[in-house]
């Protein structure tokens, strides 16, 4: 099982000043040499509280395309590019682009975004706003053919990509692996017909993730697909309760606990048959991002379920060499 880690974009929450590019890269380069296998970026563009300043975030594919060329071995992932943000053709050819920039690491991960949330965002930049879940489903049509075969030919409702190609192809002929989030009905049986991954968070201890499981699995059943072809991956919001006396409201549930607690974690989400976790840190520190190291490097040496020294899969031991 691979073990990620996200980087914030936004504004410090406690003083709202801007996190420098340079700070940002700084924590994805320490994070590769730590050992972590991949490194997630946010989609947002700002937030907005009644009686609060406006709190700023960085775009995402700028600082991803960035940080591709930072790095050399980590998995660079978005989690989740929001589908109303971007023309979902321009996607495709921006993420071939990507994966061609970073050799092959790219993580397309893809949402509809949350209904309701931060309605003044999309006002603000001109977005469409509503029937988000209709919209991401057209979308998905266009993406997944354009990064699996370079073409498609489509005319919808809310998207048109007519004799569309996409050319040149990147490193890899089946292009990057195309992740969709979400927990609901219509947005699980969309990732069962198009994902190569599927993601859910914000997740605590493994058992957390046995409701989605299930949900999941059975929307794979009722498309006829086998629900082990489809990678399954879990955002886990990680919170160190000494260093941060307020629990997260961004968190549905929390994962605590000292270094070998938090191992242990990790070996339950792996004997679940999780492809890859991704930790949000809180606080986002540099003291609670050592402990989540040396929990990684617990877990690493822990061995897999099937006796061997390292649970990493073979595609990604052999980029690291």
């Amino acid at each position: 099982m691979k073990i990620g880690l996200t980087l914030l974009l936004a504004n410090d929450r406690e003083t709202n000043s801007k996190r420098s590019y340079d700070s940002i890269r700084a924590i994805a380069q320490q994070a590769e040499t730590d050992g972590f296998d991949s490194l997630w970026l946010p989609d947002n563009f700002f937030e907005r509280t009644p009686g609060a300043p406006t709190q700023g975030m960085w775009e995402c594919w700028t600082m991803l395309s960035a940080l591709a060329e930072a790095t050399t071995r980590v998995e660079i992932g978005t989690l989740i590019l929001i589908n109303a943000f971007r023309n979902p053709a321009i996607v495709a050819k921006m993420a071939t682009t990507a994966d061609e920039v970073s050799h092959g690491r790219l993580i397309l991960g893809l949402g509809a975004g949350y209904p309701g949330y931060n309605e003044s965002m999309y006002q603000a930049f001109g977005l469409p706003f509503g029937q988000q879940v209709d919209r991401f489903a057209e979308a998905l049509r266009i993406l997944r053919p354009l990064l699996k075969e370079g073409h498609v030919d489509f005319a919808g409702e809310f998207y048109h990509a007519r004799h569309c190609e996409d050319v040149p192809r990147g490193p890899r002929p089946a292009g990057p692996p195309l992740l969709v989030g979400g927990i609901g009905p219509r947005l699980l049986k969309l990732a069962a017909q198009y994902g190569d991954l599927w993601n859910t968070g914000y997740l605590g201890q493994p058992e957390t993730l046995a409701e989605p499981l299930a949900k999941i699995a059975a929307a794979c059943r009722e498309i006829g697909r086998d629900p082990a072809t489809l990678g399954i991956t879990a955002l886990v919001g990680l919170w160190f309760p000494d260093l941060q006396a307020k629990r997260p409201s961004i968190f549905d549930h929390t994962l605590t606990g000292t270094v070998p607690e938090l191992a242990a974690a990790m070996r339950g989400y792996a004997e679940l048959g999780v492809r890859h976790i991704m930790f949000q840190c809180e606080p986002y520190t540099p003291e609670a991002r050592q402990r989540l190291t040396q929990a990684l490097q617990l877990y690493r040496g822990m061995g897999s379920a099937d006796g061997s020294a390292d649970p990493r899969s073979d595609e990604d031991a052999e980029r690291r060499s």
